[in-house]
């Protein structure tokens, strides 16, 4: 009789760090889409709102990109949130890099 092979997959958890990345990116979104309606509602009175919130946002994608990059030294670990929150982080930081440098 043929010899059957078994195999057994284990579940690995995610990477902390690389959950905590893809957060970090959609709160980013989250803020850019707030700072564009204030931007709209308060017709520019409030300059220094939506420039403050651009900032912070800015800050939060660059620190989820770095967590996402420093997830993947966690072993045992799957890794699907840290490559969609580094990369989700790096589009968002460009983004937010090419927004300002525009000086929009």
């Amino acid at each position: 009789m043929a010899k059957r092979y078994r195999y057994a997959f284990t579940k690995k958890k995610e990477a902390a760090k690389g959950k905590l990345s893809s957060f970090l990116a959609v709160v980013s979104l989250l803020l850019f889409g707030t700072a564009v309606l204030i931007s709209f509602c308060l017709d520019e009175t409030y300059g220094f709102i939506v420039g403050g919130v651009c900032l912070f946002a800015m800050l939060l994608s660059i620190y989820g990109f770095i967590m996402g990059l420093s997830s993947f030294s966690e072993e045992n670990r799957a890794h699907r949130t840290s490559i969609l929150g580094s990369i989700a982080n790096g589009v968002v930081m460009v983004g937010w890099l090419g927004f300002f440098l525009m000086g929009v």
